[in-house]
């Protein structure tokens, strides 16, 4: 991968020669930019995302590239911030050579990218998993996660049907992200006629203690939470548990980052999650485990998982159509049908969304543990 700001510093000092170079490079690679974030709160989860990249790239390019060409990424980074997001973006979207993009799974970046992709008009792989992303017109966003629609039935279902909670409390960031799994949940919760007791934050927050005590003094049996960044989670749980609040925890996908699982430590013991991404759930998720691991080291997330699928699905939507017209690969992404990747099997409908499912999962002493698959029929 191509540092954008470290290129750039190469450029100012070395011109003359980088110049001619970096030029060839991009008349004969195909570049996709990749918006990341390298610095603030979510750096180490940007990491585990351009590992998953590199990992397709490299398996891509050793088996001859897509289109007689190799794959070049160029990455930005978003600075965790959305004004950081947007700034990446231009950066990659100011080089006509990129074919395409990938970035974020934070839908309050993508929320702010959004407008910057539509007018541009080239295809951009998502990760952020709040529905309204991909039902807003813009016909260039892809998602390669399921959307929080799924994970609130999931959540609903697991914590109500399987475990039996009949009093939820229902945490949740106010950003895009947060605020769109409030109101999925809040909805499949109703149709068991359950009134969550929603308790909004701020991201980035450094002290949950008020909300922790609001959850202890409503009476809540289950704790369900969509935590946009991994380092809340973490604060909050350690506090939970530090106040002595016990009550059973369903979390969205956050809940189950290796990030989140660092962080809090024994705090998220026997929690249990929604994820998109779980080592056990299919032969094509083990295998990318074992290739993750041999790489890095290391035991893969979403924070990988749903990039190194993105990056496959890309290449064979430029494969298949055969060009590198925005146009061609929109419409190949879209025909993409029965995909096993890493995540799930894609399906994508003509909103953009690839995958229709949750994984429900506990966490064993810092261990996930797969419990079931929940799939759901695809929109039509």
């Amino acid at each position: 991968m191509i540092d954008l700001t470290r290129r750039a510093a190469l450029l100012g000092s070395t011109a003359a020669l980088a110049a001619p170079a970096i030029v060839a490079r991009a008349a004969d690679n195909i570049r996709i930019g990749v918006v990341s974030p390298q610095t603030g709160a979510a750096a180490q989860s940007g990491q585990f995302m351009r590992n998953g990249i590199a990992l397709a790239v490299d398996a891509i390019n050793a088996k001859g590239g897509v289109l007689g060409r190799q794959i070049e990424t160029v990455v930005a980074d978003d600075q965790t911030t959305n004004p950081g997001a947007v700034l990446a973006f231009s950066k990659l979207a100011s080089d006509a050579a990129t074919v395409a993009f990938i970035g974020s799974i934070r839908s309050t970046q993508v929320q702010a990218m959004a407008p910057g992709v539509l007018k541009l008009g080239k295809p951009m792989m998502i990760g952020g998993t709040d529905p309204r992303l991909t039902h807003q017109g813009n016909r260039w966003l892809f998602r390669c996660r399921p959307n929080d629609s799924y994970s609130a039935k999931t959540i609903a279902a697991y914590g109500v049907q399987t475990l039996g909670h009949k009093k939820v409390a229902l945490v949740y960031s106010t950003d895009a992200f947060g605020t769109g799994g409030r109101d999925a949940l809040t909805a499949e919760l109703k149709a068991f006629g359950i009134t969550p007791v929603s308790l909004g934050y701020t991201n980035q927050q450094a002290d949950f203690t008020p909300m922790v005590l609001q959850i202890r003094s409503s009476g809540a049996d289950l704790i369900t939470s969509y935590f946009t960044y991994e380092t809340d989670l973490g604060v909050f749980a350690k506090q939970l548990r530090q106040l002595g609040v016990r009550t059973p925890w369903v979390g969205s996908p956050s809940i189950v980052d290796t990030s989140a699982i660092e962080l809090a430590g024994p705090a998220l013991s026997d929690s249990f999650g929604v994820a998109d991404y779980a080592v056990d759930a299919s032969p094509a998720s083990k295998a990318y485990a074992a290739a993750y691991q041999a790489r890095f080291k290391m035991v893969p997330d979403n924070m990988s998982s749903w990039a190194y699928d993105a990056m496959n699905v890309l290449a064979m939507g430029i494969a298949n159509a055969k060009s590198t017209d925005p146009e061609a690969v929109r419409t190949a992404i879209l025909a993409i049908q029965g995909y096993q990747g890493a995540e799930g099997v894609y399906d994508f409908d003509q909103n953009g969304d690839g995958l229709h499912g949750y994984s429900v999962v506990q966490n064993h002493g810092g261990k996930i543990g797969f419990i079931k698959y929940d799939d759901f029929p695809k929109p039509s």
